[in-house]
């Protein structure tokens, strides 16, 4: 039952993985794609880990696959900067046409 939880983790970790070869390609939807995938898995998990906990081995590997995520994710977010700025001038641009 505990091996179940893991598996999230490691679901996670390749989801993330697939979202920063997106974001090394520039392909941005398939970043935002991977991005709502996990945040599925993010909830799935949030959900079994309320009834599951994992074995100590696995704590280990947890904190392993934690490490690589947030590795992941600062790398990602180091791609997507100049992409987030020039999206962030375009809505400025077009928010004087709002008002």
């Amino acid at each position: 039952m505990s091996q179940r939880l893991i598996d999230y983790y490691k679901a996670i970790e390749d989801s993330s993985a697939r979202m920063l070869d997106a974001a090394k390609s520039e392909d941005w939807e398939q970043v935002v794609h991977f991005e709502g995938a996990c945040a599925v898995l993010i909830e799935q998990l949030r959900s079994r880990a309320s009834s599951e906990q994992l074995l100590p081995e696995q704590r280990a590997e947890k904190t392993r696959i934690m490490q690589r995520i947030l590795n992941n994710d600062a790398q990602i977010r180091y791609l997507a900067e100049p992409w987030l700025t020039h999206c962030e001038q375009n809505l400025e641009g077009q928010r004087a046409y709002l008002h």
